[in-house]
């Protein structure tokens, strides 16, 4: 039962009862007696609505590279957190299999431009992927950009490139310490020398090429000295950089200074006649449109084309004044649209209808329309004319996730790449005129794909909505007395989750571990409604559909009682988090990452004002009384037996900051939930978990599960 919120009672974090007894001596820990660090707590209430809400941790926000105090209390959690982990037996050998299960060679999707091919090859341990370019299709392979030389630590990454349109030239983002800041240079496809040009404070942002000697982008203002990983981000403005100038000569292109909380971004048709603008002022798929005719520069401005943030309006491509999008407007899965700039009056004709699958990506490859759709969360693709006609579908042949199809007109030729949970995503090149695909770069594994069933199964949840998950095992494994299983989810921002491949889990499966993921509301894999039936007022059911998730799990005997772990990330870290206080009954052990766990200020650091659009605003008494029935920072049970819980953050996660992490552990380990662990394993140098290196990531999950394996059962034996 979740905690009931009181008008004019004070939410208090401070234990209330003992726990003595209270626990299951057989899933008690007592070979480590586990001392957390006294975490200093500060007199503040804040009051809304009549509720008095308590923030004893409040100082805890404080950047810690700002303010010592923090500083030191990370380190004397991390302490705490490696000397406990250092007892586990297993660590060393999750370690030893996630490192051969990484070593093995890895391609990113080819990117096409005039004669070149680019694209990304990591031999298998390296710390980043290393980026290649091909001259013609079976030209020789040359290192183009090397991150591993960048920092020592492996914690600087190449995030995005895009070449020109004749490939002459190549953009790209540099991410450091897993920062959303990035720096944008240029290097010459032909000779490998970097420009002197540089951008500082780019974030969210695309890179769109205007010809082939200069670009559009997003920024931001340079934020105050010590404020960069905390500051809101406002006033985001699309810049023009040409090539081979200073960052001080950039032309703003498009801003709204009376609007400072919209966003911008710039998206160039292929045939570089038109620049579209789409506006957003949060996560929801709701835009303005702006078109730009790019004639002579000086001369550029923005034409209204939609206005009002009320549907989704994703480019498709441009061909002459014709141009293609996606859109939910009437149509919640989405449909194809076209609009003719050149008429008097624009007006949006459907090409190709709404369907009963969620369609997720549509590309113009050739004369040919290639739609990507989520189908129970699986992949399928689809070709039509560029009328809508349709032509063939695309033979995928299993249960798994296909991406890519990026091209351009008139040019047939595409690459894609398709994973599972037991499959490595394999590329593959496709003929959009003949229907043919070929293998690109298909991986050398060091197991049988075969050995493991991936299956999906319908489990109702509290409501009778029925919910999709996929189960992953071996072939052979003992399921009679239930296996210990990790649980995974989202349920959020209209992101679908759908079978991928991850060395860290597969280690799970080769030690006898099911995996689950739960494709709860909240998300995108069908459309529109499944989001919104995961959000703003109906949160709950978000962790309705995952406690439901783990007692099908129960029931069928694929796990059983004390076995299901349950792990989430960022949005889904806010889950784990709200799980284990609604249901701490149901769980082994809980790791929630870079969660979101104080709802009532997540608004006020960096990213966080976007989420407004799936939380509600805390500022409004409404969603305020719904965000405390479930704030994991604020629903802690003292009195009440807990699942062992690890948490994990960043000391560079500037989109959830890690003050939500280090708030709630501290509350946790201040009540009194019993005696197994509640640790917080924080990372130097890593951020929200883009572009951290491979030894990084193997430290790290071997960590989290060998803390999982023993608090489910999973034995680790060599």
């Amino acid at each position: 039962m979740r905690s009931a919120i009181l008008l004019g009672a004070a939410i208090m974090l401070t234990p209330v009862s003992s726990m003595a007894g209270a626990e299951d001596a057989a899933n008690t820990d007592v070979s480590v007696k586990l001392i957390y660090p006294k975490t200093k707590t500060v007199n503040v209430v804040d009051e809304q609505f009549g509720v008095k809400v308590a923030d004893p941790y409040r100082w805890l926000e404080d950047d810690v590279r700002v303010n010592p105090e923090v500083a030191d209390w990370v380190k004397a959690q991390n302490a705490v957190t490696d000397a406990y982990l250092e007892t586990l037996p297993g660590k060393k050998i999750l370690a030893e299999r996630m490192k051969k299960l990484f070593d093995y060679e890895r391609f990113g999707l080819p990117e096409k431009a005039g004669s070149y091919y680019f694209f990304t090859k990591n031999d298998g341990l390296q710390n980043q992927s290393v980026l290649y370019v091909r001259k013609g299709l079976k030209g020789t392979d040359r290192v183009l950009i090397d991150p591993n030389s960048w920092a020592k630590d492996g914690a600087t990454a190449l995030d995005s490139w895009v070449p020109s349109k004749n490939g002459t030239f190549l953009a790209y983002s540099i991410q450091d310490g897993g920062s959303d800041w990035r720096t944008l240079k240029v290097i010459e496809s032909a000779t490998g020398k970097v420009l002197p040009d540089e951008i500082k404070w780019a974030k969210f942002t695309n890179i769109s090429w205007v010809g082939n000697d200069g670009f559009l982008y997003s920024r931001f203002v340079e934020p105050k000295e010590g404020a960069a990983f905390q500051q809101l981000n406002y006033n985001q403005t699309v810049y023009y950089h040409k090539i081979g100038t200073p960052q001080s000569e950039d032309k703003a292109v498009y801003a709204t200074p009376d609007k400072p909380e919209y966003g911008h971004s710039a998206q160039v048709t292929h045939d570089g006649k038109w620049a579209v603008i789409t506006t957003s002022s949060g996560t929801d798929e709701k835009y303005e449109l702006h078109v730009i005719p790019l004639g002579k520069k000086p001369t550029w401005k923005a034409q209204p084309l939609v206005m009002g943030l009320e549907y989704d309006w994703g480019l498709i491509e441009g061909m002459g004044n014709i141009l293609w999008f996606t859109t939910n407007k009437d149509a919640p899965k989405l449909k194809v649209v076209t609009v003719d700039l050149g008429a008097k009056t624009p007006v949006f004709v459907d090409v190709i209808p709404e369907r009963e699958e969620t369609l997720s990506r549509t590309q113009i490859v050739g004369n040919r329309l290639i739609l990507s759709y989520i189908k129970d969360a699986k992949s399928m693709a689809l070709m039509t004319d560029l009328s809508g006609k349709p032509v063939q579908e695309i033979k995928l042949n299993a249960i798994g996730t296909a991406s890519g199809f990026s091209g351009t007109p008139g040019d047939p030729e595409t690459f894609f790449g398709f994973s599972s949970f037991n499959q490595p995503g394999a590329v593959y090149r496709f003929n959009s005129d003949t229907g043919v695909s070929t293998v690109f770069a298909q991986p050398k594994l060091s197991f049988d794909p075969q050995d493991y069933s991936v299956a999906q199964i319908f489990y109702p949840s509290k409501d009778g909505t029925k919910i999709p998950m996929f189960v992953v095992h071996k072939k052979d494994l003992d399921l009679s007395q239930g296996a210990p299983t990790l649980l995974y989810s989202y349920g959020g921002f209209n992101i679908s989750q759908t079978p991928t491949y991850s060395p860290t889990r597969m280690v799970w499966l080769q030690s006898g571990g099911v995996f689950a993921l739960a494709n709860i509301r909240g998300g995108g894999e069908y459309g529109k409604p499944w989001h919104d039936e995961g959000r703003l007022m109906n949160k709950q059911n978000v962790f309705d559909d995952f406690a439901a998730a783990a007692e099908y799990l129960i029931a069928s005997g694929i796990s059983a009682k004390g076995k299901i772990a349950i792990e989430g990330r960022s949005n889904g870290g806010l889950l784990i988090g709200a799980s284990l206080n609604q249901r701490p009954d149901l769980f082994a052990a809980g790791h929630a990452a870079v969660g979101v766990m104080d709802m009532v200020r997540f608004d006020r650091f960096t990213a966080g004002r976007y989420w407004v659009d799936d939380y509600g605003y805390p500022s409004k008494e409404a969603d305020f009384k719904m965000q405390m029935t479930y704030s994991p920072y604020h629903n802690i049970k003292s009195g009440v037996a807990y699942p062992a819980v690890i948490v994990s953050t960043a000391d560079t996660d500037d989109r959830v900051v890690p003050g939500h992490s280090f708030k709630y552990i501290s509350a946790l380990q201040a009540a009194d939930t019993g005696s197994k662990p509640k640790i917080i394993r924080i990372e130097s140098r890593a951020g929200h978990g883009s572009g951290k290196p491979t030894d990084k990531v193997i430290e790290e999950y071997s960590d989290i599960y060998a803390f999982l394996a023993k608090w489910t059962g999973l034995k680790l034996a060599e």
